[in-house]
């Protein structure tokens, strides 16, 4: 059992949540707006707590961002002092909104957001994953026709070992996991975003996943 702290408490962060505490984690959602009764007053089922992001970060031996890409630098570095020692996986893609939708062009070309974290957080053990699919398949990939790949970039190996055993409880079996590498890998998976706005546009959110097919 981990102990997992989500910052967001939107869809993704609310997916992630009750499927990782299905799975016997101990789960808090981490919202900017605390809990009107104070942090862990509010709770979503017997494992899924809630509180504010700071208490969240703390609490937690990993913490997973799905707060909106285009702020997520700021955001968390604001909690380097909490992250210090954690894994943070990073599931968002920062991307500047547009007339057309929220997903634009890159707010890091030919870097990465989860490069920027690493930076700005060399305390933390930062791995990107899971940012190359609709945030259905996050918590389901059986349920495309053709196996997805979730990607893994990250500088430290036992973390992306640790990462790779949470996807497991998600539902990844270890064939569809691709490590790419260290941090840096993760501007080729967060380009891989621009794909996404046609993709809506012809199909609508119908489940989809950027993969590695062979």
């Amino acid at each position: 059992m981990t102990s997992i702290g989500i910052l967001g408490s939107g869809r993704v962060g609310g997916a992630l949540a009750h499927k990782l505490a299905a799975a016997g984690h101990d789960v808090t959602l981490g919202s900017r707006v605390p809990p009107p009764d104070g942090p862990g007053a509010a709770a979503d089922g017997p494992r899924v707590a809630r509180a504010d992001q700071r208490a969240t970060a703390a609490a937690a031996d990993v913490v997973i961002n799905t707060t909106p890409g285009d702020t997520s630098l700021e955001r968390l570095s604001a909690l380097r002092a909490e992250l210090a020692g954690k894994i943070l996986v990073d599931v968002a893609n920062a991307t500047r909104a547009t007339a057309d939708g929220p997903l634009g062009e890159l707010c890091y070309p030919g870097g990465s957001l989860g490069e920027e974290l690493q930076a700005a957080l060399p305390e933390t053990r930062v791995v990107k994953t899971l940012n190359t699919m609709l945030f259905t398949v996050m918590t389901d990939p059986g349920q495309l026709a053709t196996p997805p790949t979730a990607y893994l970039s990250g500088d430290d190996e036992d973390a992306k070992r640790t990462v790779a055993g949470l996807l497991g409880d998600l539902g990844w079996p270890p064939a569809w996991l691709e490590d790419l590498g260290g941090i840096a890998t993760a501007r080729a998976t967060e380009a891989m975003v621009l794909v996404v706005p046609p993709l809506v546009r012809r199909h609508g959110l119908r489940p989809f996943a950027v993969s590695v097919v062979r």
